[in-house]
This record gives C-alpha cells, structure tokens and sequence, in this order.
C-alpha cells in the first residue's frame, strides 16, 4: 500500500506540499498540484483521512446544529450543508438542541470536541452572551436564522420581518379586515420579528391589532388546529388566518375541514415556509418563501472561504422573502 512518503518521492515535493495538494490548499501552484496528482495515480494512493488531519491541522469536518432532525424545513437546510460541503471534500457531523439552551450549549462543546474545524448553527436557545464567547475563543462558526449585531458578519438570516408584513399585506390587498395571526413561540427571534410585520402591514392598512386575534403556537400542526379553536371562541368573526409557518398552517386547514368550513370560500389562509408539501395540500397553501436550502448552501460557502481558503466565493448574509400565491387565499366575501 502506497504512502505520503512515496508520492513526495516520486513527485519530487516536500511531504508539506503533498499535504497541501491533498487539502485543497490554494498557495500550491496548477503545475505542483498535476506532479503530486499523478504521482498519487501512479502509486494508487489513497489519502487516509487521520493522516490528512494530522498533516494539516484540519479534521476536514464542519458541526452542524439544529433545533430538530425531522420535518423537510431542517431537512433541506442539512442537505444543502452536506451537499455543498461534500463537493469539496469534507463531512459534516450533526446533532439537535431541541431549541434548549442547555442541550445546544451541550450539543455545541460536542463537536467543538469532536474537533470540528468550523461550527454551522441553528441556535434558538443559548444567550448572545455564549455566542460571542465563541468568538472570543477563536471558534470558527456562522450562525443560520439569527442576527446578532456585534458579530453581524457571521449571520446568514431571512428578513423574518419583511416575510410576516407580506403575508398579512396580500390578504388586506383580498379586501380582508378582520385577521387573526398564529404566531410561533414569542421567545424566538424569528417568531417575534415575523408577528412584528404582521403588526406593521395591518397599522400600514389603518387596521388595530387585536390581542384576542392572536394565538401563540409552537410551530407544530397541532398548535394550528388548537389555535383556530382558540381563535373562533374568542373572536369568531376573522376571514383569514396568517400562520407563522406551514405546519400550523396545514393545522388550521384541517381543523377546519373537520368543522365544515371551506377554505378558502369561506377561510383564507396563509403560511410561512414554502415547505415542499405546501403545493400539494388541498387547497394548495399560499405562503412566504423561505430559501432555506439557499441560506444551508451560503452557511457552508461561508465556512468554505472562512477556513478552508476558498477565496473566489461571495457571501450573501440577508435573504429577501417572496409571497408564494396559491389557492388557500382569495377576496374577501
């Protein structure tokens, strides 16, 4: 079996060169990397992975946290980060805070002693405070879904807020005037900053906001069907219903199926997400797009060009939602 020590032979480099061609380091010139390249096909060497990280200093794995493991939202931003990551030679190692703070501070020293050359997080839980003490510890991380102004260069975040305004402005647009809003929990960021755009498009349409059109869910279904039971014994008059996401979303359009009432005839409804079954629920759910693949994919080109040297990548930290119209919402009766 071949060894580092033979390519270096044969290519006629330094054992540091041949480690930096195997690393992707880009201070090795076009012509150097072909001599290693084909020393290393001559010979039928494999890289091992254990010798690469010991050669390089780099384990070549990125930690990856987020809140759950199911469901397609979190779904699509692992495969986003694996994919992207992957092409370039590197895996990721996954875990799940479960959005408490003591199972993501848990969930975050355990790939920080994993020996994780870079950290991507979907943190909900833990305070600011911890955030920026990873920053003070020369950890390598960029946060996905969270803005925190002091270190603003490492968030790759949705406008929340842009999001929840045009959810409820395309229903006032409807001729709609009576609203209730199912907001996920009012600790998270994103939580608040989308009901803070619902807020601002009703004031913007000369509309009041009414605390008993509002419910606190927990961005799971079945908060969405206890929310429109909340929601129709407290003020039963609303023609339309904004969710913070999808899931509560498809909540409220099957409690109301079990109740008689048609949506969107008689209940419009919008989402948040643009979830991959938001297009094949019946009716098909207006709602925000979320390009959550899209910021999975920036959070790994960050960490690509942060650490791993690959300068050519730009960086997009700010993502603008787009209103996704379908059948769940028409003109006020």
């Amino acid at each position: 079996m071949a060894t580092i020590y033979q390519v270096s032979e044969l290519a006629g480099v330094s054992l540091a060169t041949v480690s930096r061609v195997m690393n992707n380091n880009t201070r090795v010139s076009e012509k150097t990397k072909q001599k290693v390249l084909k020393a290393m096909e001559e010979l039928g060497y494999q890289p091992n992975s254990i010798a690469q990280s010991l050669a390089s200093n780099r384990s070549n794995s990125v930690g990856v946290l987020v809140s759950e493991l199911h469901g397609p939202f979190f779904g699509d931003m692992m495969s986003a980060i694996e994919d992207t990551l992957r092409l370039e030679g590197k895996h990721t190692i996954i875990t799940s805070g479960h959005s408490d703070e003591e199972r993501e501070c848990a969930s975050i020293e355990f790939l920080l002693g994993r020996k994780c050359d870079a950290l991507i997080l979907h943190a909900e839980a833990v305070s600011d405070e911890y955030l920026l003490s990873l920053e003070s510890r020369g950890i390598e991380f960029v946060l996905i879904n969270r803005y925190i102004e002091q270190i603003q260069n490492r968030c790759i975040r949705l406008d929340n807020k842009q999001g929840g305004y045009l959810a409820t402005q395309h229903l006032i647009n409807l001729g709609h005037r009576h609203l209730a809003y199912i907001s996920g929990p009012k600790w998270k960021q994103d939580a608040q900053e989308r009901l803070q755009g619902h807020k601002q498009a009703l004031a913007d349409a000369g509309i009041s906001f009414d605390e008993e059109l509002c419910f606190e869910g927990d961005y799971r279904q079945s908060s969405g069907s206890k929310g429109f039971d909340w929601l129709r014994a407290h003020a039963p008059e609303f023609s339309g219903v904004i969710c913070a996401n999808d899931e509560m979303a498809s909540g409220v359009m099957t409690r109301a199926r079990q109740l008689n009432i048609d949506v969107p005839t008689e209940l419009s409804v919008v989402g948040f997400d643009n979830i991959i079954y938001a297009s094949y629920l019946y009716p098909t759910l207006t709602t925000i797009d979320y390009p959550i693949y899209e910021m999975g994919r920036m959070a790994a080109k960050y960490i690509l060009k942060q650490v791993y040297e690959k300068k050519n990548l730009d960086i997009k930290s700010i993502f603008v939602p787009k209103l996704e119209v379908r059948d769940s919402s028409v003109e006020a009766v």
